[in-house]
């Protein structure tokens, strides 16, 4: 249905095709780009392996008595 509504829409009028809006968008292309000399911001990435991990807990200190290990009741 969507790509119906589209296909119907009401068509656009013919655009500006003179010499100057070609002149114009011809200035445009050959301009360098404002961005180009500057380099970005680099993200910092982790290696994806698929499996879910928790971030490690060595930092927090543990309260008194308990050695880390877990017991069942």
């Amino acid at each position: 249905m969507v790509w119906a509504a589209w296909a119907g829409r009401p068509q656009r009028e013919e655009t500006d095709r003179t010499g100057a809006a070609y002149e114009k968008f011809a200035a445009a292309i050959v301009r360098e780009h404002p961005g180009a000399g500057r380099a970005g911001p680099v993200a910092a990435r982790d290696r994806s392996t698929g499996i879910a991990v928790r971030p490690s807990r060595s930092g927090t200190p543990r309260p008194s008595g308990q050695d880390g290990t877990r017991r069942s009741a």
